[in-house]
Protein backbone atom coordinates (compact mmCIF):
# COMPACT_ATOMS: atom_id res chain seq x y z
CA UNK A 1 0.00 0.00 0.00
CA UNK A 2 1.41 3.47 -0.88
CA UNK A 3 1.64 6.33 0.94
CA UNK A 4 -1.00 8.07 -0.29
CA UNK A 5 -3.35 5.15 0.41
CA UNK A 6 -2.14 5.10 3.51
CA UNK A 7 -3.23 8.72 4.25
CA UNK A 8 -6.08 9.00 2.55
CA UNK A 9 -7.52 4.92 4.77
CA UNK A 10 -6.57 7.16 7.90
CA UNK A 11 -7.53 10.27 6.97
CA UNK A 12 -11.41 8.58 6.26
CA UNK A 13 -10.74 6.36 10.18
CA UNK A 14 -10.76 9.97 11.54
CA UNK A 15 -13.86 10.06 10.25
CA UNK A 16 -15.20 6.59 10.47
CA UNK A 17 -13.54 4.34 13.45
CA UNK A 18 -12.85 1.08 11.94
CA UNK A 19 -12.52 1.63 8.20
CA UNK A 20 -8.48 1.58 8.53
CA UNK A 21 -9.10 -1.73 10.76
CA UNK A 22 -11.22 -3.19 7.98
CA UNK A 23 -9.02 -2.26 5.46
CA UNK A 24 -5.86 -4.17 6.96
CA UNK A 25 -7.68 -7.05 7.90
CA UNK A 26 -8.20 -6.40 11.15
CA UNK A 27 -12.26 -7.25 10.40
CA UNK A 28 -13.20 -7.82 14.04
CA UNK A 29 -11.52 -5.02 15.37
CA UNK A 30 -13.30 -2.78 12.67
CA UNK A 31 -16.39 -3.77 13.31
CA UNK A 32 -16.50 -3.12 17.22
CA UNK A 33 -15.01 0.59 16.34
CA UNK A 34 -17.84 0.80 13.87
CA UNK A 35 -20.39 -0.57 15.49
CA UNK A 36 -19.54 1.74 18.88
CA UNK A 37 -19.07 4.50 16.49
CA UNK A 38 -22.90 4.08 15.00
CA UNK A 39 -24.22 3.30 18.37
CA UNK A 40 -22.94 6.51 19.59
CA UNK A 41 -24.60 8.67 16.23
CA UNK A 42 -27.85 6.88 17.49
CA UNK A 43 -27.34 8.18 20.89
CA UNK A 44 -26.79 11.68 20.18
CA UNK A 45 -29.93 11.14 17.49
CA UNK A 46 -31.69 10.10 20.40
CA UNK A 47 -30.83 13.33 23.14
CA UNK A 48 -31.50 15.42 20.27
CA UNK A 49 -34.64 13.98 19.02
CA UNK A 50 -35.98 13.42 22.61
CA UNK A 51 -35.11 17.00 23.79
CA UNK A 52 -37.84 18.99 21.52
CA UNK A 53 -35.17 20.28 19.44
CA UNK A 54 -31.92 22.96 19.29
CA UNK A 55 -33.83 25.15 22.50
CA UNK A 56 -34.52 21.80 24.32
CA UNK A 57 -31.32 20.53 23.76
CA UNK A 58 -29.83 23.19 24.82
CA UNK A 59 -31.69 23.28 28.14
CA UNK A 60 -30.61 20.04 28.56
CA UNK A 61 -27.15 20.61 28.34
CA UNK A 62 -26.99 23.68 31.11
CA UNK A 63 -27.99 20.74 33.28
CA UNK A 64 -25.32 19.94 36.15
CA UNK A 65 -25.17 16.38 35.64
CA UNK A 66 -25.40 16.80 31.74
CA UNK A 67 -22.35 19.22 31.71
CA UNK A 68 -20.72 17.07 33.78
CA UNK A 69 -21.48 14.22 31.92
CA UNK A 70 -20.45 16.23 28.58
CA UNK A 71 -16.97 17.34 30.10
CA UNK A 72 -15.56 13.92 31.29
CA UNK A 73 -17.44 12.03 28.13
CA UNK A 74 -15.57 14.55 25.49
CA UNK A 75 -12.61 13.81 27.63
CA UNK A 76 -12.69 10.04 27.28
CA UNK A 77 -13.65 10.27 23.69
CA UNK A 78 -10.56 12.51 22.61
CA UNK A 79 -7.85 9.90 24.24
CA UNK A 80 -10.26 7.08 22.81
CA UNK A 81 -10.54 8.58 19.60
CA UNK A 82 -6.28 9.78 19.43
CA UNK A 83 -5.45 5.73 20.75
CA UNK A 84 -7.75 4.93 17.55
CA UNK A 85 -5.61 6.94 15.18
CA UNK A 86 -2.55 5.38 16.35
CA UNK A 87 -3.08 2.15 16.21
CA UNK A 88 -5.07 2.63 12.54
CA UNK A 89 -1.70 4.09 11.40
CA UNK A 90 0.13 0.94 12.69
CA UNK A 91 -2.14 -1.85 11.22
CA UNK A 92 -1.90 0.07 7.84
CA UNK A 93 1.29 -1.16 8.10
CA UNK A 94 3.65 2.16 7.28
CA UNK A 95 6.70 -0.04 7.68
CA UNK A 96 6.93 -1.16 3.90
CA UNK A 97 7.11 2.07 3.01
CA UNK A 98 10.07 3.57 2.17
CA UNK A 99 12.08 5.66 4.64
CA UNK A 100 11.00 9.26 2.87
CA UNK A 101 7.34 7.94 3.12
CA UNK A 102 7.28 6.61 6.19
CA UNK A 103 8.48 10.03 7.59
CA UNK A 104 5.88 12.06 5.56
CA UNK A 105 3.19 9.69 6.81
CA UNK A 106 4.19 9.55 10.14
CA UNK A 107 4.33 13.04 10.58
CA UNK A 108 1.07 13.64 9.31
CA UNK A 109 -0.44 10.86 11.43
CA UNK A 110 0.76 12.48 14.21
CA UNK A 111 -1.06 15.52 13.16
CA UNK A 112 -3.91 13.96 12.10
CA UNK A 113 -3.85 12.01 15.72
CA UNK A 114 -3.84 15.42 17.72
CA UNK A 115 -6.20 17.14 15.18
CA UNK A 116 -8.67 14.45 15.95
CA UNK A 117 -8.55 15.61 19.74
CA UNK A 118 -8.48 18.88 19.68
CA UNK A 119 -12.75 19.64 19.37
CA UNK A 120 -13.20 17.19 22.12
CA UNK A 121 -10.44 18.59 24.37
CA UNK A 122 -12.26 22.22 23.59
CA UNK A 123 -15.81 20.73 24.38
CA UNK A 124 -14.62 19.65 27.55
CA UNK A 125 -13.34 22.64 28.11
CA UNK A 126 -15.93 24.73 27.67
CA UNK A 127 -18.34 22.68 29.42
CA UNK A 128 -16.32 22.66 32.83
CA UNK A 129 -16.12 26.48 32.51
CA UNK A 130 -19.48 26.69 31.63
CA UNK A 131 -20.47 24.98 34.63
CA UNK A 132 -18.23 26.70 36.85
CA UNK A 133 -19.49 29.83 35.62
CA UNK A 134 -23.42 28.95 35.86
CA UNK A 135 -22.66 27.00 39.79
CA UNK A 136 -21.28 30.56 40.45
CA UNK A 137 -24.12 32.49 39.53
CA UNK A 138 -27.10 30.54 40.23
CA UNK A 139 -27.58 29.28 43.66
CA UNK A 140 -29.09 25.21 43.48
CA UNK A 141 -32.15 25.30 45.92
CA UNK A 142 -33.68 22.04 45.42
CA UNK A 143 -37.19 24.06 44.70
CA UNK A 144 -38.61 27.36 43.34
CA UNK A 145 -39.85 28.96 46.57
CA UNK A 146 -43.14 30.89 44.34
CA UNK A 147 -43.98 27.28 43.79
CA UNK A 148 -45.30 26.53 47.37
CA UNK A 149 -42.04 24.52 48.30
CA UNK A 150 -42.73 22.03 45.29
CA UNK A 151 -40.00 20.89 43.14
CA UNK A 152 -39.82 21.79 39.99
CA UNK A 153 -41.90 19.10 37.87
CA UNK A 154 -40.53 19.14 34.32
CA UNK A 155 -43.83 18.57 32.75
CA UNK A 156 -45.30 21.99 34.41
CA UNK A 157 -41.96 24.28 35.32
CA UNK A 158 -44.14 27.23 35.28
CA UNK A 159 -46.30 25.44 38.13
CA UNK A 160 -49.09 27.18 36.14
CA UNK A 161 -48.22 30.09 35.55
CA UNK A 162 -48.52 31.60 31.57
CA UNK A 163 -46.12 33.93 31.90
CA UNK A 164 -42.54 34.69 33.51
CA UNK A 165 -41.73 37.74 35.08
CA UNK A 166 -38.35 38.51 35.63
CA UNK A 167 -37.00 41.95 37.25
CA UNK A 168 -33.89 43.11 34.98
CA UNK A 169 -31.64 45.86 37.09
CA UNK A 170 -28.98 47.67 36.43
CA UNK A 171 -26.82 48.59 39.52
CA UNK A 172 -23.95 51.20 39.80
CA UNK A 173 -22.16 49.25 43.04
CA UNK A 174 -18.35 49.97 43.12
CA UNK A 175 -15.93 50.71 45.55
CA UNK A 176 -16.00 53.98 45.93
CA UNK A 177 -20.17 53.78 46.50
CA UNK A 178 -21.55 52.12 49.23
CA UNK A 179 -24.67 50.39 48.35
CA UNK A 180 -26.44 49.77 45.52
CA UNK A 181 -28.64 52.11 43.35
CA UNK A 182 -31.11 50.38 40.62
CA UNK A 183 -30.18 53.48 38.12
CA UNK A 184 -31.89 50.56 35.26
CA UNK A 185 -35.28 48.93 36.01
CA UNK A 186 -36.57 46.89 33.80
CA UNK A 187 -39.25 43.96 34.06
CA UNK A 188 -39.55 41.57 31.30
CA UNK A 189 -42.80 40.03 31.24
CA UNK A 190 -42.27 36.59 28.77
CA UNK A 191 -45.45 34.66 27.49
CA UNK A 192 -44.03 30.96 27.95
CA UNK A 193 -46.37 29.66 25.56
CA UNK A 194 -45.00 32.01 22.83
CA UNK A 195 -41.69 33.97 23.90
CA UNK A 196 -43.38 37.06 23.02
CA UNK A 197 -41.95 39.51 25.35
CA UNK A 198 -43.52 42.84 26.79
CA UNK A 199 -40.33 44.45 28.15
CA UNK A 200 -41.52 47.68 30.71
CA UNK A 201 -39.14 50.58 31.45
CA UNK A 202 -39.84 52.31 34.94
CA UNK A 203 -37.32 55.93 35.71
CA UNK A 204 -35.16 55.98 38.42
CA UNK A 205 -36.41 59.25 39.37
CA UNK A 206 -40.11 57.78 40.42
CA UNK A 207 -41.98 59.60 43.72
CA UNK A 208 -43.75 58.94 46.11
CA UNK A 209 -43.33 54.90 45.54
CA UNK A 210 -46.07 52.88 47.19
CA UNK A 211 -45.21 49.91 48.57
CA UNK A 212 -47.01 46.97 49.14
CA UNK A 213 -49.44 46.46 51.79
CA UNK A 214 -49.04 44.79 54.80
CA UNK A 215 -45.04 45.05 54.43
CA UNK A 216 -42.84 46.57 56.85
CA UNK A 217 -41.85 49.14 54.10
CA UNK A 218 -45.80 49.97 53.71
CA UNK A 219 -46.09 50.19 57.60
CA UNK A 220 -42.93 52.29 57.45
CA UNK A 221 -44.12 54.49 54.58
CA UNK A 222 -47.98 54.54 54.51
CA UNK A 223 -48.70 57.56 52.24
CA UNK A 224 -45.52 56.53 49.70
CA UNK A 225 -41.50 56.67 50.17
CA UNK A 226 -40.68 60.27 51.39
CA UNK A 227 -37.47 61.42 53.20
CA UNK A 228 -35.91 64.58 53.70
CA UNK A 229 -34.25 66.89 51.09
CA UNK A 230 -30.31 65.95 51.10
CA UNK A 231 -27.96 68.69 52.30
CA UNK A 232 -27.29 69.23 48.37
CA UNK A 233 -30.65 69.29 47.63
CA UNK A 234 -30.96 65.67 46.10
CA UNK A 235 -33.42 63.00 46.89
CA UNK A 236 -33.00 59.29 48.45
CA UNK A 237 -36.65 58.55 47.98
CA UNK A 238 -36.96 57.95 44.43
CA UNK A 239 -37.40 54.45 43.52
CA UNK A 240 -33.79 53.95 42.28
CA UNK A 241 -32.74 54.27 46.07
CA UNK A 242 -35.54 51.28 47.24
CA UNK A 243 -32.96 48.55 47.58
CA UNK A 244 -30.24 50.99 49.09
CA UNK A 245 -32.59 51.70 52.14
CA UNK A 246 -33.71 48.58 52.31
CA UNK A 247 -30.36 47.09 53.04
CA UNK A 248 -29.56 50.16 54.81
CA UNK A 249 -32.14 49.77 57.67
CA UNK A 250 -32.55 46.08 58.67
CA UNK A 251 -34.33 47.25 62.15
CA UNK A 252 -37.19 47.99 59.79
CA UNK A 253 -37.44 43.93 58.72
CA UNK A 254 -36.95 42.53 62.34
CA UNK A 255 -32.91 42.85 61.94
CA UNK A 256 -32.89 40.92 58.65
CA UNK A 257 -30.15 42.03 56.79
CA UNK A 258 -30.13 41.99 52.84
CA UNK A 259 -33.72 43.16 51.70
CA UNK A 260 -32.90 45.06 49.03
CA UNK A 261 -33.77 42.46 46.38
CA UNK A 262 -36.77 41.12 47.68
CA UNK A 263 -38.51 44.91 48.82
CA UNK A 264 -37.78 46.34 45.27
CA UNK A 265 -39.10 42.84 43.29
CA UNK A 266 -42.35 43.09 46.25
CA UNK A 267 -42.30 47.15 45.52
CA UNK A 268 -42.31 47.25 41.53
CA UNK A 269 -44.84 44.14 41.06
CA UNK A 270 -46.70 46.52 43.17
CA UNK A 271 -46.55 49.25 40.83
CA UNK A 272 -47.34 47.45 38.09
CA UNK A 273 -49.70 44.76 39.15
CA UNK A 274 -47.64 41.78 38.77
CA UNK A 275 -46.05 39.19 40.97
CA UNK A 276 -42.07 39.50 39.96
CA UNK A 277 -40.52 36.15 40.23
CA UNK A 278 -37.16 36.65 39.79
CA UNK A 279 -34.68 39.60 39.17
CA UNK A 280 -31.15 39.45 37.62
CA UNK A 281 -28.80 42.31 38.66
CA UNK A 282 -26.45 43.51 36.20
CA UNK A 283 -23.73 45.36 37.71
CA UNK A 284 -22.89 48.05 35.02
CA UNK A 285 -19.35 48.18 34.35
CA UNK A 286 -19.06 44.28 34.77
CA UNK A 287 -21.61 44.97 31.71
CA UNK A 288 -18.79 46.96 30.17
CA UNK A 289 -16.55 44.23 30.61
CA UNK A 290 -19.15 41.44 28.42
CA UNK A 291 -18.95 44.34 26.09
CA UNK A 292 -15.19 43.94 25.38
CA UNK A 293 -15.53 39.84 25.76
CA UNK A 294 -17.56 40.06 22.76
CA UNK A 295 -15.41 42.20 20.60
CA UNK A 296 -17.72 45.98 21.26
CA UNK A 297 -21.16 45.88 19.63
CA UNK A 298 -21.89 48.36 16.52
CA UNK A 299 -24.19 51.12 17.39
CA UNK A 300 -25.17 54.37 15.60
CA UNK A 301 -25.04 57.21 18.00
CA UNK A 302 -27.18 59.94 16.93
CA UNK A 303 -25.27 62.50 18.31
CA UNK A 304 -22.45 63.83 20.53
CA UNK A 305 -22.58 62.18 23.77
CA UNK A 306 -20.71 63.86 26.51
CA UNK A 307 -19.67 62.19 29.84
CA UNK A 308 -16.93 62.78 33.12
CA UNK A 309 -17.52 64.93 36.07
CA UNK A 310 -15.68 67.44 33.32
CA UNK A 311 -17.46 66.91 30.22
CA UNK A 312 -14.14 65.52 29.62
CA UNK A 313 -15.29 62.34 28.10
CA UNK A 314 -17.14 62.15 24.21
CA UNK A 315 -18.80 59.47 22.45
CA UNK A 316 -18.89 61.33 18.75
CA UNK A 317 -21.82 60.95 16.69
CA UNK A 318 -21.91 58.22 13.99
CA UNK A 319 -22.38 54.09 13.35
CA UNK A 320 -19.23 52.45 13.98
CA UNK A 321 -18.46 49.45 16.94
CA UNK A 322 -17.90 50.66 20.26
CA UNK A 323 -15.72 49.60 23.06
CA UNK A 324 -17.40 48.24 26.52
CA UNK A 325 -16.27 51.96 28.56
CA UNK A 326 -17.93 53.69 25.57
CA UNK A 327 -21.13 51.99 24.84
CA UNK A 328 -21.75 52.34 28.87
CA UNK A 329 -21.54 55.62 28.47
CA UNK A 330 -23.26 56.07 26.07
CA UNK A 331 -26.03 54.44 27.84
CA UNK A 332 -25.76 56.22 31.09
CA UNK A 333 -24.91 59.45 30.70
CA UNK A 334 -27.09 62.60 31.23
CA UNK A 335 -25.01 65.06 30.43
CA UNK A 336 -26.86 67.96 27.66
CA UNK A 337 -29.95 65.10 28.72
CA UNK A 338 -31.83 63.46 30.54
CA UNK A 339 -33.28 60.24 32.77
CA UNK A 340 -35.69 59.34 29.95
CA UNK A 341 -33.31 59.90 26.90
CA UNK A 342 -30.85 57.41 28.80
CA UNK A 343 -33.56 54.87 29.00
CA UNK A 344 -33.71 54.85 25.41
CA UNK A 345 -30.43 55.00 24.93
CA UNK A 346 -29.92 51.65 27.40
CA UNK A 347 -32.77 50.26 25.25
CA UNK A 348 -30.66 50.66 22.31
CA UNK A 349 -27.60 49.40 23.86
CA UNK A 350 -29.73 45.97 25.08
CA UNK A 351 -31.18 45.69 21.98
CA UNK A 352 -27.78 46.18 19.71
CA UNK A 353 -26.26 43.46 21.98
CA UNK A 354 -29.34 40.72 21.62
CA UNK A 355 -28.85 40.98 17.76
CA UNK A 356 -25.11 40.63 17.70
CA UNK A 357 -24.30 38.74 20.22
CA UNK A 358 -24.69 35.38 18.18
CA UNK A 359 -23.29 32.06 19.32
CA UNK A 360 -20.76 31.94 16.91
CA UNK A 361 -18.89 35.06 18.83
CA UNK A 362 -19.94 34.06 22.08
CA UNK A 363 -17.97 30.71 21.20
CA UNK A 364 -14.86 32.26 19.33
CA UNK A 365 -14.43 34.58 22.67
CA UNK A 366 -16.16 31.97 25.69
CA UNK A 367 -13.51 32.19 28.18
CA UNK A 368 -13.72 36.06 27.97
CA UNK A 369 -17.58 36.23 28.03
CA UNK A 370 -17.28 33.67 30.91
CA UNK A 371 -14.80 35.53 32.91
CA UNK A 372 -16.65 38.74 32.52
CA UNK A 373 -19.70 36.73 33.50
CA UNK A 374 -18.81 35.93 36.82
CA UNK A 375 -18.64 40.02 37.49
CA UNK A 376 -21.62 41.04 36.05
CA UNK A 377 -24.92 39.25 37.19
CA UNK A 378 -26.52 38.41 40.20
CA UNK A 379 -29.74 36.79 40.66
CA UNK A 380 -32.18 34.69 42.73
CA UNK A 381 -33.02 32.54 39.60
CA UNK A 382 -32.84 29.01 40.77
CA UNK A 383 -30.05 26.72 39.36
CA UNK A 384 -32.61 23.99 38.28
CA UNK A 385 -34.94 26.78 36.64
CA UNK A 386 -31.94 27.15 33.81
CA UNK A 387 -32.44 23.85 32.08
CA UNK A 388 -36.40 25.63 31.38
CA UNK A 389 -35.50 29.00 30.88
CA UNK A 390 -32.66 29.25 28.19
CA UNK A 391 -35.25 27.33 26.05
CA UNK A 392 -37.23 30.24 26.88
CA UNK A 393 -34.80 32.69 25.89
CA UNK A 394 -33.99 31.48 22.74
CA UNK A 395 -37.63 31.73 22.04
CA UNK A 396 -37.41 35.01 23.13
CA UNK A 397 -35.37 35.63 20.40
CA UNK A 398 -37.28 34.78 17.57
CA UNK A 399 -40.35 36.35 19.23
CA UNK A 400 -42.12 39.63 19.28
CA UNK A 401 -40.27 41.78 21.89
CA UNK A 402 -42.34 45.34 22.81
CA UNK A 403 -41.67 47.91 24.99
CA UNK A 404 -43.47 50.46 27.48
CA UNK A 405 -41.74 53.70 29.30
CA UNK A 406 -43.45 54.90 32.27
CA UNK A 407 -42.13 58.20 31.32
CA UNK A 408 -43.21 61.67 30.59
CA UNK A 409 -45.55 62.82 29.28
CA UNK A 410 -47.21 59.31 29.50
CA UNK A 411 -46.91 59.13 32.94
CA UNK A 412 -45.49 61.88 35.35
CA UNK A 413 -43.16 60.72 37.48
CA UNK A 414 -43.54 63.53 40.49
CA UNK A 415 -46.78 62.58 41.18
CA UNK A 416 -47.04 59.04 39.10
CA UNK A 417 -50.77 57.84 38.34
CA UNK A 418 -50.40 54.39 39.88
CA UNK A 419 -54.10 53.01 38.11
CA UNK A 420 -52.83 54.39 34.95
CA UNK A 421 -49.49 52.07 35.12
CA UNK A 422 -51.73 49.00 36.04
CA UNK A 423 -53.84 49.17 33.31
CA UNK A 424 -51.34 50.17 30.55
CA UNK A 425 -48.96 47.18 31.76
CA UNK A 426 -52.23 45.05 31.79
CA UNK A 427 -53.27 46.24 28.60
CA UNK A 428 -49.61 45.65 27.11
CA UNK A 429 -49.39 42.13 28.75
CA UNK A 430 -52.62 40.92 27.28
CA UNK A 431 -52.00 42.25 23.46
CA UNK A 432 -48.45 40.34 23.68
CA UNK A 433 -50.03 37.56 24.61
CA UNK A 434 -52.26 37.26 21.47
CA UNK A 435 -55.64 37.82 23.18
CA UNK A 436 -57.99 40.22 21.98
CA UNK A 437 -56.84 43.73 22.52
CA UNK A 438 -58.48 44.94 25.39
CA UNK A 439 -58.52 49.15 25.44
CA UNK A 440 -57.76 50.12 29.23
CA UNK A 441 -59.49 53.18 30.39
CA UNK A 442 -56.28 55.14 31.04
CA UNK A 443 -55.16 55.11 27.23
CA UNK A 444 -55.86 57.92 25.20
CA UNK A 445 -57.06 55.99 23.05
CA UNK A 446 -58.29 52.48 21.38
CA UNK A 447 -56.00 53.01 18.51
CA UNK A 448 -53.25 50.20 18.04
CA UNK A 449 -50.89 49.23 15.54
CA UNK A 450 -49.19 46.27 14.66
CA UNK A 451 -45.91 47.96 13.74
CA UNK A 452 -45.13 50.51 16.41
CA UNK A 453 -44.32 53.92 15.45
CA UNK A 454 -41.28 56.04 16.48
CA UNK A 455 -42.78 59.48 16.44
CA UNK A 456 -43.70 61.21 19.78
CA UNK A 457 -47.73 61.60 18.45
CA UNK A 458 -48.22 57.91 18.03
CA UNK A 459 -46.52 57.15 21.45
CA UNK A 460 -49.61 59.22 22.56
CA UNK A 461 -51.79 56.42 20.91
CA UNK A 462 -49.86 53.80 21.54
CA UNK A 463 -47.34 53.67 24.00
CA UNK A 464 -45.78 50.39 23.50
CA UNK A 465 -43.20 49.81 20.69
CA UNK A 466 -40.51 47.65 19.49
CA UNK A 467 -37.22 47.13 21.76
CA UNK A 468 -34.95 49.07 19.11
CA UNK A 469 -37.68 51.89 18.11
CA UNK A 470 -36.23 55.38 18.10
CA UNK A 471 -32.70 54.04 18.14
CA UNK A 472 -29.99 55.04 15.24
CA UNK A 473 -29.82 51.95 12.88
CA UNK A 474 -26.78 49.57 12.43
Amino acid sequence: MGAVKVLGWLALAALAPGAAHLRAGWRRTGLVLLSCYAALLLALLWVVLTSGGLAGLVGTLVDDASITVAAAGSAVLGVAWFAMMVHSFVVLRPGTLRQSEQIVTGTVAGLLAVAVIVPFGATAQYAWTSRDLINSIFKNPTSDPRAQGEPVRPEDPWAGRERVNILLLGGDADDHRPGVRTDSMNLASVDVATGNTVLISLPRNLEDVRFKPGTPMAERFPDGFRLPADPGGGRSDLLNSVWEYSDAHPEIFGGRKHQGARVLMETIGYTLGLEVDWYALVNMWGFARLIDAIGGVTLTVEQDVVFGRYNEGLVKAGTRRLKGADAMWYARSRTNSDDYTRMRRQRCVLGALLDQADPATVLSRFNQVAAATKELIQTDIPRDMLTHLVPLAMKVQQAEVTSIQFVPPLIHTGNPDWDKIRALTRKEIRESSGAAPVVASATPSPTRTKKRGTARAQQDEDPARALTDGCGKV
